[in-house]
C-alpha cells in the first residue's frame, strides 16, 4: 500500500493522511466556509428534507458551491479508491445545532450518490442512541459488549456501496471506539476468499426492530471493478449446515483477531464515511457507567454515476 505524509491544500478544505489509520484521510474544511454553509441553508428544516427528496440535492448543490467542484470530486475519488476508500470530516465548530449536522451530512452524501431508505428509522437517514440499559434484539445499541466487524446493508434489498456514521451526541462514554479493517489488509483473506464457501448465497433475515421483512441471499465475497469486496455480518446471517456455520464463524473470528484492525475515536461532531464494499466495521465496548449516553446518525446507499 502506497501512502503519502503530504497535506494537500485547497481553497476551502485540506486533505491529509489520519494519524492513526494510514488508509484513512481526513478533510479538514474551511471554518468560514463552513458557517456560510450553514448560514445558506438556515431556512430549510430538517423535516423539509425528510419530507422533500430533491431539497436534499438543493443542500448538496450549496455545498459544492461553496466548497468548489474539486470538494465533491475529492470525496468521490477518495470513496472509490481501493487504496484509501475512507476519510473523516468534522464541523463541530461552525454548526449550531443537531440539524446543522443533519444538514452536513445529507448533502455530503448526496456529492456521492443516493442514500437507501433505512425502514429502522422510516427515513433516508437514522439517529439511534447508545445507552446503559438496553432491550433492543440486536448488538447495535448493546453498550457493553464487542460489536463484531461487519458491512452494512446485508439483509436489504438495496446496493449499499457506502456508510457514514456521525456522532450527534456524547456524555460519560469511555470505550466504545470505532474499530475499521480494510479488506486487504486482513492477513488471511485468501484463506476466506478461496473457500469453496466464498461465494455461497447465504440467506439474510433482519430482526423485527429493523423493520425489513424480506429476506435476501447474498455471497459473502464478489467482485467489484477486478477485485474482491465482502458483505458480511454474524447476526443476520443464516447457514443451513454445521459446515457454513463453522465457516462463518471462522471467518468472523479471523478478521477480529487480524492485526490491522484499527481503532478510532470519533469526536462530537464529526463523521466518518467508508466504502462499505472493502471495509469492515464495528465497535469496542464501553465502560459501565449508568449515565452513558452516545447518539449517532447513519447513512448508507449506492454510488452514482457522475
Amino acid at each position: 500500500m502506497e501512502t503519502t505524509t503530504a497535506v494537500r491544500q485547497h481553497e476551502h478544505f485540506t486533505v491529509e493522511r489520519h494519524p492513526d489509520i494510514p488508509r484513512m484521510n481526513r478533510i479538514r474544511p474551511s471554518g468560514e466556509a463552513l458557517r456560510r454553509f450553514f448560514e445558506v441553508c438556515a431556512e430549510v428544516g430538517v423535516q423539509e428534507l425528510e419530507y422533500v427528496p430533491y431539497m436534499r440535492f438543493v443542500l448538496a448543490g450549496e455545498l459544492r458551491g461553496i466548497f468548489g467542484e474539486e470538494f465533491a470530486k475529492t470525496v468521490r475519488n477518495i470513496l472509490r479508491d481501493r487504496n484509501t476508500g475512507a476519510f473523516t470530516i468534522g464541523v463541530r465548530e461552525a454548526a449550531r445545532s443537531a440539524d446543522d449536522y443533519v444538514k452536513f451530512a445529507t448533502a455530503l452524501v448526496h456529492l456521492v450518490g443516493i442514500p437507501n431508505h433505512d425502514a429502522m428509522s422510516g427515513k433516508y437517514y437514522a439517529r439511534f442512541a447508545v445507552q446503559d440499559t438496553d432491550n433492543s434484539d440486536s448488538y447495535l445499541r448493546q453498550a457493553y459488549r464487542l460489536f463484531t466487524l461487519h458491512t452494512d446493508g446485508t439483509f436489504v434489498d438495496e446496493e449499499t456501496d457506502w456508510l457514514l456514521m456521525m456522532k450527534m451526541e456524547e456524555r460519560h462514554a469511555v470505550g466504545g471506539e470505532s474499530r475499521l479493517l480494510h479488506l486487504d489488509d486482513w492477513e488471511e483473506l485468501d484463506q476466506f476468499l478461496s473457500h469453496p464457501l466464498a461465494r455461497h448465497r447465504f440467506l439474510y433475515k433482519a430482526p423485527k426492530s429493523k423493520n425489513v421483512e424480506t429476506t435476501v441471499e447474498r455471497s459473502t465475497f464478489f467482485e467489484a471493478d477486478g477485485r474482491p469486496c465482502i458483505c458480511f455480518i454474524d447476526q443476520f446471517v443464516y447457514p443451513e449446515t454445521i459446515e457454513q456455520a463453522q465457516y462463518l464463524r471462522a471467518l468472523s473470528q479471523s478478521m477480529e483477531r487480524s492485526r490491522a484492525v484499527a481503532t478510532m475515536e470519533l469526536p462530537v461532531g464529526s463523521l466518518v464515511m467508508i466504502n462499505n464494499l472493502f471495509w469492515v466495521h464495528g465497535r469496542a465496548p464501553f465502560e459501565k457507567n449508568e449515565k452513558l449516553y452516545r447518539e449517532l446518525m447513519r447513512l448508507r446507499g449506492r454510488f452514482a454515476d457522475v
